[in-house]
């Protein structure tokens, strides 16, 4: 009986092997990653979060704008159950120093942190990708002189060389573009591309049996570089994007990021501060969105990253 039965697991055990196998990288990459609950749960946290943003307009109890002067300072409606005096059931998670709905600023808020998450990181993989690939390849003089300049790039340090551009540009016209928003995209562009660069050239080995059978540059870079580096440029992706957003919420906290009254994170938590000493709220509550946020795409980077390592079992 016993024999009979460590057969059975051993064929099971087969099989589950043969399957494994029969999955593509790629299929297998997310078959892994769906098994990290870190990741999805970070996945579900991303996704609940694009929809705020998406649906803002509509979920929004209030114009992230509308002041309301006798409703200032409101405290969240949980806060009635330890004594508090001003709540008000109009505003859930109360009203900051100009009556504003703090709710309503968070939703709104969240449209522009996932923008800036998403558009400069995507400016930062085109260049870093285009920069990194060229130099891997070509090598000789065209890969000494893109690496000296990357290695200009960075050695200024990140978020004093975001700061250095953002406030030289401002009140110009592109720093005044969409309130700011625009020279925070160059800003975090001109800085973080260094990196990816560094990553693609180490990446990229020219396959010599493709150059052997004739195949261009082109059809190289396509069909041979780009999906050797496409894994690590992933994660690397996942990464930068809540540096991104913590950069933006830096800098409109500093007073220098995207301009009032455009509601985001950073300058929720700048206009709170100077109510701190009489509530909280103002300050804490975008600071927790902030925490969720980075800390979800943290997880799910890191879960990308042992998805996409081969050497990883799960």
């Amino acid at each position: 009986m016993a024999t009979a039965v460590t057969t059975r697991d051993k064929r099971a055990a087969e099989v589950n092997v043969i399957s494994r196998k029969q999955r593509s990288l790629w299929g297998d990459a997310l078959y892994r990653l769906l098994r990290n609950r870190g990741a999805l749960v970070g996945l579900i946290v991303i996704a609940f979060a694009a929809l705020i943003a998406i649906f803002a307009p509509v979920l929004a109890p209030y114009d992230p704008l509308a002041q309301n002067g006798p409703k200032q300072l409101m405290e969240p409606i949980w806060t009635k159950f330890f004594g508090s005096k001003f709540t008000d059931p109009a505003y859930v998670f109360g009203s900051d120093e100009l009556g504003r709905d703090i709710l309503s600023r968070l939703m709104y808020s969240s449209r522009v942190s996932l923008i800036i998450g998403f558009v400069p990181v995507s400016i930062v993989l085109a260049i870093g990708i285009s920069v990194g690939m060229l130099a891997g390849y070509v090598g000789g003089v065209v890969d000494d002189f893109l690496m000296r300049v990357t290695d200009v790039v960075y050695a200024f340090p990140d978020l004093l060389f975001v700061i250095i551009i953002v406030a030289t540009l401002r009140g110009t016209g592109l720093g005044d573009a969409f309130d700011g928003l625009l020279v925070i995209f160059v800003g975090i562009a001109v800085v973080n591309w260094v990196g990816v660069a560094r990553l693609v050239r180490g990446q990229v080995l020219a396959p010599k049996a493709a150059r052997s059978i004739g195949a261009g540059p082109g059809r190289i870079m396509r069909k041979h570089v780009f999906p050797n580096i496409l894994a690590p440029v992933i994660v690397t992706a996942a990464f930068a994007i809540p540096g991104a957003m913590l950069t933006e919420a830096v800098l409109s906290f500093l007073g220098i990021g995207i301009r009032p009254p455009t509601p985001t994170w950073g300058v929720m938590i700048n206009e709170g501060f100077i109510v701190f000493s009489t509530t909280p709220w103002p300050v804490l509550l975008p600071s927790l969105c902030i925490s969720l946020v980075l800390l979800a795409f943290t997880f799910v980077g890191d879960g990308l990253r042992d998805a996409l390592d081969p050497r990883s079992k799960m």
